[in-house]
């Protein structure tokens, strides 16, 4: 790191200047004392509550500073600071030893990203950061959006998804990418992440030296978060949620760990103690919380499906032991598996939900087998995949082939639905069209008491391979982009009865009527 925004100071300067050095010194060494001293002119009026979080994210910024880190992804609350450590003091801090980066920030919001703006241009001009820092602004290019360095450096904010710069960044930084309220529509989740593939990532000015850094709140599997961790990769992750969860507790390869160690230990009592928690907690709700405070997309144990409701069953004969999941207490907790009768089952049945949206395997399509004794509802099979229209005929087949007992087949009447049973009734009896009716959320819902009872049964997860992802999709319903799980689950439950006499009573109905005319 180059220290060309220092000031020289000799043996002989006076007292005041050899002060001014030596703090000058003290605060290009550590970007967390740095803040510290800057936070009454960022801030002026407001208490710095610092906390060991804090600590944890200017240690890793200061890491990318150096070059120990490339890519970095935080996982925060919001109000613990994180703008303010992110897209204020640090692009300050790095200024004042190499003037000469670029550097572009994206939020959300226009508005937020010119906040941050703002307030780390009144930062520079401010007399103590000039009495310590050789970083000028170019007078004819001083904007809100976009100011330059004497020394050829600059910063551009942006918006997610926003107007393209032309300019690239040696560091860029996303706060904030998701809006809260915005975040569970497909579109606009999905727009932004294309945004940031195909605009964002192609701002570089040294593709082998360049760094992002991304700082958010947890909103939904797919949020930009997701799609870093699981599709793209190469990022060091900090994830800090608000209350201490050991299973999930977050390690870097600086190396760092997470300091806590009793669960449900605060991230920064400083600034939200225990009752101002609890208030916030409430005030967002079982998945506000989820997201936003515990940076996971769902409730711990699930959503709208409860991790520990689900029963699991083993064929007749088998030991596979029990399942272990995590309890209504946050404790494991162990799942005696039941064994599948194993005669003929009152109804056995395929479930497609078909929501393909054009182009080749360009949308999610899954569907099971179900087969029902009595009132309880055992899963047989899954396939989830995405598929081309003439992909889901053929997986429709081959399930068939696998499961000739299946021979009643619901297929959400919707989308391609009509166009695969065209395709197919000359060939597959038993194509049966479902119309849905209500919104996802509220079809899960009226099929949940009858999972909370234990009425319907996972295989046990050493029987087959999907098991633990059908799972995890089930379990982050609604803030999952695999919704097409759920709908195929909720679309047969609502065709199988729910009491152990409702299909008998059902076939002796309609041969009563039968006999009747």
């Amino acid at each position: 790191m180059h220290a060309t925004a220092s000031r020289a100071v000799s043996a002989e300067a006076p007292l005041d200047q050899l002060i001014l050095a030596v703090e000058r010194d003290l605060l290009l060494a550590n970007f967390a004392t740095f803040t510290k001293a800057a936070w009454h002119v960022a801030e002026p009026g407001q208490p710095l509550r610092w906390g060991w979080h804090l600590d944890a994210i200017a240690e890793h910024l200061q890491a990318v500073t150096h070059g120990h880190i490339r890519n970095l992804l935080i996982n925060i609350p919001p109000r613990h600071t994180k703008s303010l450590m992110t897209s204020v003091f640090w692009p300050a801090w790095e200024w004042a030893h190499t003037p000469q980066t670029a550097w572009l920030f994206a939020s959300y919001a226009q508005t937020l990203a010119t906040r941050d703006s703002v307030k780390m241009r009144r930062l520079l001009e401010s007399t103590w950061y000039r009495q310590l820092f050789n970083v000028k602004l170019q007078a004819d290019q001083n904007q809100k959006t976009r100011y330059d360095t004497t020394a050829g450096g600059y910063r551009i904010s942006t918006s997610v998804g926003g107007a393209a710069t032309g300019e690239g960044g040696q560091r860029r930084v996303i706060d904030d990418p998701h809006s809260a309220k915005e975040v569970h529509s497909d579109a606009k989740r999905e727009a932004a992440l294309v945004w940031f593939a195909e605009t964002w990532s192609s701002r570089q000015v040294d593709p082998q030296t360049d760094t992002d850094v991304v700082i958010m709140q947890r909103l939904h599997e797919r949020d930009l978060s997701g799609y870093l961790l699981e599709d793209v990769g190469g990022f060091e992750h900090l994830m800090l949620p608000a209350r201490y969860e050991p299973a999930r507790a977050s390690t870097t390869r600086l190396p760092w760990a997470d300091p806590r160690s009793t669960p449900g230990e605060l991230l920064s009592p400083e600034r939200f103690p225990e009752p101002e928690l609890e208030r916030l907690e409430h005030r967002l709700g079982e998945y506000g919380a989820a997201g936003q405070l515990q940076q996971r997309p769902a409730p711990a144990g699930g959503g709208i499906f409860k991790v520990w409701w689900w029963r699991y069953w083993q064929p007749r004969g088998a030991d596979l032991g029990p399942v272990r999941v995590i309890g209504p207490d946050g404790q494991h907790t162990l799942i005696d598996p039941e064994e599948k009768p194993d005669h003929t089952p009152d109804q056995m049945i395929q479930s497609w939900d078909l929501a393909f949206k054009g182009g080749e395997g360009t949308s999610r399509v899954a569907g099971g087998v179900y087969e029902q004794h009595g009132a309880s509802v055992y899963i047989l099979d899954l396939d989830e995949k995405r598929r081309s229209f003439t992909s889901t005929v053929n997986a429709i087949r081959a399930m068939r082939d696998k499961h000739p007992n299946a021979y009643k087949i619901i297929v959400e009447d919707k989308a391609n639905g009509p166009a695969v049973i065209d395709t197919l009734r000359h060939e597959i009896g038993g194509l049966i069209p479902s119309q849905p009716h209500g919104t996802k959320e509220a079809r899960a819902h009226a099929v949940s008491p009858r999972i909370e009872s234990g009425n319907v049964l996972l295989p046990h997860p050493r029987l087959l391979p999907w098991v633990e992802s059908a799972r995890a999709a089930l379990s982050t319903f609604p803030a999952t982009d695999r919704t097409d799980v759920v709908d195929q689950l909720t679309q047969a439950l609502k065709y199988l009865p729910d009491t152990a006499n409702a299909y008998t009573e059902g076939r002796t109905k309609a041969r009563s009527v039968r006999r009747s005319r």
